[in-house]
This record gives structure tokens, sequence and C-alpha cells, in this order.
């Protein structure tokens, strides 16, 4: 595949300077916008039919840090159509801030079932149900070697789980919000396709991970191939099914004297992890140098400036390409003739923004109310009169929810 070109607009971690790229342009007057700006704005542009918008929400690793979630990556097409690859620990705050309604945010596919790849579940659940998520949530994950170690079991004993979250929300809330589907999918089918709608293809192979069950992803939109490694090993099936991609996203590991020195582990451990369960940067470059992707992403490593230089030296020493060095909220806009990287600028207190459908009321009709006497008759009923105006009004505010 002939490489296209590449604009890298942001700074975040090892790509060009921006002096290569005269990042926002030229300014001719003193009140003039700059032409290119180098940051994205959510909700401030629309995708052209035949493009493809895609963010990282989250790029790190199972130890929580404030500046970087677990992974996630959330691709939108020009059809308007949005998905969300992976929901790790931390990432819905990165998803949130996008502001992006959350009926829109009803499509998640799970490579594997460690928590950070899917530990914000919960907080995409019942954050999107009280805040106007008006349908159930749809989630596709591959299977297991054995029942209860594939995506069906998780999730249904993640209701379980929180099924005390759910009974009291069902009656105060409308419950249909609160419902999850799961489309379970055969880990070991190569290359099949588990969803195809709307001119959007998704396509899964299986991945070397921990255990059987982990999958790799590749969605196709308007002659546009966006491979999501999730967690793996270097295996033939990426190698065989990645080939042409526009993006291919692949784990790059932090190195083994890293781990020891600032992650805590035994040298053991470290080259073990290092070099064997995860992908190390020389083998990451060799990945991406055998494949030659229009643009590739390396990701599942904790940036900063103690480690980053050492990962991307290691990719250097066996892929000259062009490469990201993942870091949350970058933002890739990719088309057939280019591929522009940013950095998103977004609001820390960013207010769910409500979609075309109306939330639903309340379906008291069937829903049993968990609270039992015992609790309500401990209400204190001396705040009663001071109540009253506050919902009297707010029922005349909104007649065709309450009656005249």
């Amino acid at each position: 595949m002939g490489r296209s070109k590449i604009v890298i607009l942001a700074v975040a971690a090892m790509s060009l300077p921006l002096s290569a790229f005269g990042a926002g342009g030229i300014v001719k007057t003193p009140n003039s916008v700059a032409p290119d700006r180098y940051v994205y704005y959510p909700g401030t542009e629309s995708l052209a039919k035949d493009e493809i918008r895609l963010f990282a929400c989250g790029t790190g690793m199972p130890a929580a840090r404030r500046d970087q979630a677990a992974t996630c990556f959330l691709v939108e097409t020009g059809n308007g159509d949005k998905f969300l690859f992976d929901v790790g620990t931390g990432s819905m705050m990165n998803v949130a801030a996008l502001m992006i309604p959350y009926d829109f945010l009803d499509k998640v596919f799970i490579s594997h079932l460690h928590t950070d790849h899917w530990g914000d579940l919960a907080t995409l659940w019942a954050g999107g149900w009280t805040a106007g998520r008006t349908k159930p949530l749809r989630i596709w994950g591959p299977s297991g070697a054995t029942p209860e170690m594939g995506t069906q079991y998780a999730v249904d004993h993640f209701l379980k789980a929180f099924n005390w979250d759910a009974a009291t929300r069902n009656f105060k809330l409308n419950p249909e919000p609160g419902k999850i589907t799961v489309k379970e999918f055969d880990y070991k089918g190569e290359n099949q396709v588990i969803y195809q709608e709307n001119d959007v293809t998704i396509r899964s192979w299986p991945a070397i991970h921990a255990g059987d069950g982990p999958v790799s992803f590749a969605l196709e939109y308007a002659g546009l191939k966006i491979v999501i490694g999730g967690d793996t090993f270097p295996n033939k099936w990426f190698m065989k099914h990645a080939q042409d991609a526009d993006i291919a996203i692949h784990e790059c590991f932090l190195t083994p004297d890293t781990l020891v020195q600032w992650y805590g582990q035994s040298p053991q451990q470290a080259l073990g992890v290092g070099t064997a369960v995860h992908t190390a940067p020389q083998a990451f470059g060799k990945v991406m140098s055998t494949l030659k992707p229009r643009h590739a992403i390396a990701y599942h490593f904790l940036n900063e400036e103690a480690t980053r230089y050492a990962i991307y030296d290691g990719i250097r020493q066996t892929y000259d390409g062009p490469v990201s060095m993942a870091a949350d909220n970058m933002v890739w806009n990719i088309s057939k003739d280019k591929i522009v990287e940013r950095m998103t600028v977004s609001t820390n207190q960013a207010w769910a923004v409500s979609g075309p459908t109306p939330a639903p009321a309340p379906l008291k009709a069937g829903v049993a109310d968990p609270m039992t006497d015992f609790i309500r008759q401990g209400r204190w009923e001396g705040v009663k009169e001071a109540l009253a105006p506050v919902v009297e009004g707010f029922k005349k505010e909104h007649p065709d929810a309450f009656g005249k």
C-alpha cells in the first residue's frame, strides 16, 4: 500500500516536531484565526462521509493513574456511528469529556476480560442510564475455552454483582436503559464478521494473551481499515489479517528494566511479562515493519519522561515508519489522502448531552419497590412544607409530564 500524507499536528510523546508541519498555519492579521489548529475541540467538526475519527480514551495499564486510563478506543465513522473498543478502568472520564450523547455510545466491543479492558463497564452502564441513555447497552465479546470464561458469563455475573444498583434504579428510572444485551462470538473465529450494519463491518481473530479468549478487531468503513489489537503477543493471525491497515494499533509494553525500576516487579516477572506475555518494543517494531500500515499506534505503556524514550528507541531498532506513542486524548482523523493526529482539548466538568430521543419516564407498573416500610417510615416529615412549593413549581413547568 502506498504511503499517504501523515500530518501530526500535536506532540504527545515522540511525535515529530510541530515546526515540521507549521502548526497553526500562517496568521496574516492580528485578528485572524489560525487556519490549522493542532488540537481538536469535541463537537466542533463534522466528519466527512468517507472519513473516520479515532480517539484514544485509555492507553495505560491496570495500575490507576490520573493522567492515563486503562484501554479504550472510540471510533466514529462518517455515517454517524460510534463504537467503543474496550472500556478499561477510568476510561469513561475521557469518553464523557467528549460530550457525546449516551444514546450514541451503546455499542461496545470487548477484546478480553481483564479489568483494564472492561473495568469501566459499570460507569458506562450506570452513568449512561442516569444521564439520558434510552435503550440497552449492546456488547460484543469473545467466548472462552469454557462457558464461565466467556463474555456472556462475565456480563451475567456483572449484573448479579450490581443487582442492588439495578433494583433500586429500576423503580425510580425506566429499567430499559439498564439492560445489557450480549452477542458472544467464537474467539477461535479467524477474520470472522461479528458486526455488519450501515456500511460498517467489524471482524475478529484470535489473540495470544494470558489464556484462551482474547481477540483482535478490524473495523472496515468507506474503504478504510482500522485494526485494534487488544492485548496480544505477536501472532500469525494479526500478521495475516492486519494487512492493508490504514491504522494498526498494537500493544507495546514497558521494558523489563522499567518494570523492575518503576513498576515494582521482580526481574524474573519483568522479563516474562515484558517479552513473552506482552509485546516488547523491538517486537512491536518488527510487526509494523513487516505489515507496513499507513500509520502505527503503540499503546499499553505508562507514557512519561521516565519510560517513553527507551520504548521509542526499541521500536526504532526494527521499524522506521510512521508511529504514534499513544497517550490519553490523542485523536486521529483518517481519510484516503491523509491521517491527521492531534490532541483533544476538553473540559473537566462536562455535562451529559441529550440525544434526539427524550429520556423515558419511570415505569412503575410491574417494577418492585425495593424499599421496605421499615425504611420508608423513617422519613422525616419536617421538610414536607419546605419541599411543597419546589415540587408544585416544577410540575407546573412540565405540564406534559405531570398533567395540568
